[in-house]
């Protein structure tokens, strides 16, 4: 407090402001196999396209779990995504025994036996593919480390005299040329080659760019001189030099050019198509740009490159890394440092049971670490032979955080390829059967048929990312505490077919089993038929719509709660704690979420022993509204004469 000792005014404010926020509902979470991308680490995707972007397309392997994900994207743009670690995955790398680096917290801090990666010792040369899987073994790397390496005039002469149409050229020496070298003859007309072979002095060309002609297009002398650059020297501006960072240092030769490209096609598909380019990066650890931005060569790539992990200096560059004052950075052994990188496998591996749960258990078990609303579970099983590890996994794992919910669908070949539907019905009706009741779970019928346009083929997809893809869009249409299903809001979309197409009768049977059927009507499309939740006993939380109410606003007055922490237990709190509460009641009163409640906040909960204990106590009474599953009809005749006052209620 601030004491005034002289005449005077102070100024002192209190915020009684504050208020219960809204807080996000429709928040996706998922754990995948994928053909690259981080591994071990959630990562917020907003779009399908981010999905291909990040962790590639689908294939045979993975598609069920991609298309999970996928799926959920279809209705809403917040997909927190943890890509599984399976066994045998690692990175593509340019030598040595290529090695698992999951993401960059893996690549900074190491796995306590081979790590960490950052400092040069885990001996796989160069550079290492950005993530696990064949994906990067398509990944070429090419460093320009000096200015000669970008080009050279007059570098050597022809051997001999070279006719029109040869394709393997003759030099005086074949010393420091290499594969995709650019080549021009000077005494020809102007025609440039690149270079696919170097055998001692012999240099194979094709014409450069592309031409249907092959070979020399005119004859060449004898002693020809042979001006070379670098294959991508028309992406850069200039040669590597000196930077001006460096220059005012008393340092020199400490820039370099690197490119990164698919060779292979297997990433873009187009055979080496430029991916990445830094230009005039530094040798030196505390290289700057112009602009004042970090420039040490090894930092750049760690900071913004998508594709490549820095490893190692080149052979030959002793002095790399060094401070830029009063350093001549060495000539490494190649001028052009070239790497196709190899030996990257896995990361469309089936996961085992554990590998799968350790990525929803050490990313989305802790409500405090991510804030989900909505747990896709994707396939059953990791064989599609009727396992109910996982379901009752996710199970567990939603019971525990009780602020979210877990969407589960049955084992795939409960549906997929069973002939007749009221076995298909019973044998999800037996795979649920084996899990626990719970209201924070929704359980559905089966598997959708959708279209893969990146292979074009027809997939099998789990319809649990589909159920929860309608809460999100019944979010975003209304409120949480809207059912998802029906013709309003429970489409679902990019269906094709369903495995299972239920009947009443079976409809029938998976409602009392607490499975919310999918149902295909002819002119109104596929739509989820249920609003269920997992609860085995008859209550109010055995509807979608209620468990979903009361975890928005516990959530939200939660979250407002903790405004009250440390404050002290007396009427003043208390009144303003209802104060604050009250009006978000009313809010969500007023958009049909309840039809009355009661905040009880007084002595009467927060009596002496309470307060003793330093709690702080607050009972709300709701009335939820409920949704309508049951439509009675009743159509009456009466007689000529008679009127209606006389039958009303009585038929």
């Amino acid at each position: 407090m601030v004491d005034l000792v002289s005449p005077g005014v102070a100024i002192k404010e209190k915020d009684l402001t504050t208020s219960v926020r809204n807080e996000p509902t429709s928040i996706g979470a998922i754990g995948i196999i994928a053909e690259r991308g981080p591994m071990d680490q959630v990562v917020t995707i907003e779009s399908e396209q981010q999905l291909v972007d990040i962790f590639g397309k689908p294939n045979t392997t993975n598609h069920q779990y991609w298309f999970s994900a996928a799926s959920f994207l279809m209705y809403s743009n917040t997909l927190k995504v943890v890509r599984i670690v399976t066994t045998g995955a690692v990175n593509a790398c340019v030598s040595g025994t290529a090695i698992l680096i999951k993401n960059n917290m893996h690549y900074t801090d190491g796995d306590g036996t081979t790590g960490p990666y950052d400092d040069g010792s885990a001996n796989v040369g160069a550079w290492a593919a950005r993530s696990a899987g064949a994906w990067g073994n398509s990944l070429r790397v090419e460093a320009c480390n000096t200015a000669a390496g970008f080009s050279e005039t007059s570098k050597t002469t022809t051997a001999g005299v070279e006719a029109a149409g040869q394709t393997v050229i003759t030099l005086t020496s074949g010393t420091g040329f290499v594969i995709g070298d650019i080549v021009y003859f000077q005494e020809t007309d102007g025609q440039k080659y690149r270079i696919t072979n170097v055998s001692t002095n012999d240099i194979t060309i094709v014409r450069y760019p592309t031409t249907t002609a092959t070979g020399l297009a005119s004859e060449i002398a004898s002693g020809a001189n042979v001006d070379r650059e670098w294959r991508w020297a028309d992406q850069f501006e200039r040669a590597p030099g000196t930077s001006q960072y460096c220059t005012d240092r008393g340092g020199s030769n400490d820039e370099l050019h690197i490119i990164i490209v698919d060779e292979d096609s297997k990433i873009s598909g187009v055979e080496n198509e430029v991916l990445e380019k830094y230009e005039a990066v530094s040798k030196a650890s505390d290289g700057l740009t112009d602009e004042g931005n970090a420039n040490y060569y090894a930092d750049v790539i760690y900071q913004s490159c998508d594709y490549v992990y820095w490893m190692d200096h080149p052979a030959g560059a002793t002095n790399w890394g060094s401070l830029a004052a009063g350093t001549t950075f060495t000539t490494p052994t190649n001028s052009i440092d070239p790497h196709s990188l190899v030996s990257g496998v896995g990361g469309t591996t089936a996961p085992t049971e554990g590998q799968r749960q350790l990525a929803y258990s050490d990313h989305f078990s802790d409500p405090d670490i991510q804030d989900v609303n909505l747990i896709i579970a994707g396939p059953a099983s990791i064989n599609n032979g009727g396992a109910t590890t996982h379901g009752v996994f996710i199970t567990d794992l939603v019971e525990k955080r009780k602020d979210c919910v877990g969407f589960i669908s049955p084992d795939k070949s409960d549906v997929v390829g069973v002939s007749k539907s009221y076995t298909a019905a019973s044998n999800v009706k037996t795979f649920f059967d084996a899990l626990g009741s719970s209201s924070y779970t929704v359980f559905d019928s089966g598997y959708t048929r959708q279209y893969d346009k990146y292979n074009d083929v027809y997939r099998w997809v789990p319809l649990n990312a589909h159920i929860a893809g309608s809460c999100a869009r019944t979010d975003y249409l209304e409120d949480p505490w809207w059912s998802p299903a029906g013709i309003q809001r429970g489409q679902i979309r990019g269906s094709i077919s369903l495995a299972l197409n239920p009947t009443q009768t079976e409809r029938d049977l998976l409602y009392r089993a607490r499975i919310n059927p999918v149902t295909a009507f002819p002119g109104e499309g596929t739509i989820l038929f249920g609003d269920k939740t997992g609860l085995a006993r008859n209550s109010a939380f055995s509807r979608i719509n209620v468990r979903r109410l009361f975890l928005t606003i516990e959530e939200a007055i939660k979250v407002a709660a903790r405004s009250v922490l440390f404050e002290f237990n007396d009427q003043f709190t208390r009144d303003s704690f209802k104060a604050m509460v009250d009006p978000y009641l009313r809010d969500v009163q007023s958009r049909r979420g309840i039809i009355d409640y009661l905040v009880v906040c007084d002595e009467s909960n927060n009596t002496g022993q309470v307060i003793d204990n330093n709690e702080f106590r607050a009972d709300f009474y709701i009335k939820p509204a409920r949704s309508i599953n049951f439509v009675t009809l009743t159509f009456i005749a009466t007689r000529t004469g008679v009127d209606f006052s006389e039958v009303v209620g009585r038929a």
